[in-house]
């Protein structure tokens, strides 16, 4: 009896291993509306200063409900919803550039999943607008890269202004977080650059987009290691 009672504590056990071990974490929503680097014009007028957005994202595997997470960029204010639909409503700033981003979450792990980051303006009375943030192309944020045969590794980024108005880039680039040395200042048609770079060291970059009036956006900062 006693063996028969182990046997059955064992199997228990053991069943509960197995179906912890096959939880599955969430995946990565595909963002779909307010578009990337877009005048959000679709926003229901809540009074004079404010507009109710309504967010859209595709179905993610694995997933049971969905945050997200919409950042006002000039004041760094920061909103959340949890929702189990793929849709999402908030009130936000008229004129106000805000990024967005959706991370997925089930009951089965702790692990959350984020999706890409998007930028939009919400539309109001401006008539001017200051460039979205630089998108960073490669290194990827965290990512390990080989130099090249000069010792350099190649930085790039993409960038858009809905006033189409950027007139320069400014990288910075260094061993130290944030990066403080300018190493360079470029016209709006390039878009990459090459850095001499150490095997073994981590380095930080980050790029500042400014137009024709002055007004700045920066990409934050990223990381990469030199292997």
């Amino acid at each position: 009896m006693r063996s028969l009672s182990l046997g059955i504590c064992l199997g228990i056990a053991f069943m509960g291993c197995k179906k912890k071990s096959d939880s599955k974490p969430p995946e990565a929503v595909q963002l779909i509306f307010p578009n990337q680097n877009s005048e959000c014009t679709t926003g229901q007028s809540l009074g004079k200063e404010t507009s109710q957005v309504e967010f859209n994202w595709s179905a993610a595997n694995n997933t049971k409900t969905y945050e997200l997470r919409v950042t006002n960029t000039t004041s760094g204010a920061v909103q959340t919803i949890v929702s189990s639909n793929t849709t999402a409503k908030l009130p936000l700033a008229k004129g106000e550039q805000f990024s967005w981003l959706v991370r997925s979450r089930n009951s089965e792990v702790e692990q959350t999943v984020s999706s890409e980051i998007w930028n939009f303006y919400n539309a109001g009375s401006r008539t001017t607008f200051a460039p979205f943030p630089a998108t960073i192309v490669s290194p990827a944020s965290s990512e390990n890269v080989f130099k090249d045969i000069n010792n350099e590794v190649t930085l790039s980024w993409s960038a858009s202004d809905l006033d189409e108005d950027i007139v320069r880039y400014d990288v910075y680039f260094s061993v130290e977080t944030p990066p403080v040395d300018l190493i360079r200042a470029l016209q709006p048609a390039i878009k990459s650059i090459k850095v001499s770079v150490t095997s073994d060291t981590m380095y930080y970059w980050s790029v500042v987009v400014i137009d024709a009036e002055g007004n700045k956006s920066n990409s934050g900062i990223y990381n990469f290691k030199v292997l």
